[in-house]
């Protein structure tokens, strides 16, 4: 006998297949807005800054609302995804898009502190024998900040696991479409009898986001290994 059901096993499938897209999709968001805020001389940084962050201290359930007033049918984004025959709420791409926001500022931190590190005459190095910007990005800013861009990777797709406020509020909890293993616990610790599931689906969250976190420091060790090599 199966220690799980297959909507539990649905829910796993969802859990990883949101996190990565979720991830994926956020990386060169993340990389432009934490370059913006250390090489870019543009006013408001402090305001952007902010705006960013604004997810670490707003309650999920608050980011999660503000999403839903976007996205919904009434909201001036939802409307103009109606006319093309869009719908976002309660989908999985909802649950997508609150792992991103509420995972996005951890990601762009880790980008931040790791270009803040960069040494400084290395770019003044590539001013000096003319290189293009873009140069200078490709050639030294992309490959010194790999170990940060894979540690805030880990740090959202770990988070996104976990995520529950924003997502019950702005994708619901749909077995099948929009239920991730926090939705799932939700659901067993709210029906009688349900603690073993509950406790079980939890163990199974653990080990992932255990294994994730291994794995990273894993990568980046080996990472820093060559490049100490070169």
């Amino acid at each position: 006998m199966s220690l799980f059901t297959p909507s539990d096993y649905q829910a796993m499938a969802l859990s990883a297949r949101v996190a990565v897209t979720a991830t994926v999709i956020a990386i060169p968001f993340g990389f432009a807005a934490a370059y913006l805020l250390v090489f870019s001389p543009v006013r408001g940084k402090r305001v952007l800054d902010g705006v960013i962050n604004l997810p670490l201290v707003l309650p999920p359930v608050v980011v999660g609302y503000l999403l839903l007033l976007t996205f919904g049918g009434r909201g001036w984004l939802g409307s103009w995804l109606a006319r093309w025959h869009i719908q976002v709420v309660f989908t999985w791409w909802a649950a997508v898009l609150a792992s991103m926001v509420i995972g996005f500022p951890l990601l762009v931190r880790s980008i931040r502190l790791g270009m803040e590190g960069i040494d400084e005459r290395l770019l003044q190095a590539s001013r000096t024998l003319g290189a293009p910007w873009y140069d200078t990005l490709f050639s030294i800013i992309v490959p010194l900040s790999g170990r940060a861009v894979l540690a805030g990777a880990t740090l959202m797709f770990a988070r996104s696991l976990g995520e529950f406020g924003a997502t019950i509020i702005f994708a619901g909890n749909i077995p099948g479409v929009t239920q991730t293993i926090p939705l799932a616990i939700y659901n067993y610790i709210n029906v009688p009898g349900g603690d073993r599931m509950a406790l079980s689906l939890c163990f199974v969250s653990i080990v992932l986001s255990f294994a994730v976190l291994m794995l990273n420091e894993g990568v980046v060790r080996r990472f820093g290994r060559r490049r100490s090599r070169s």
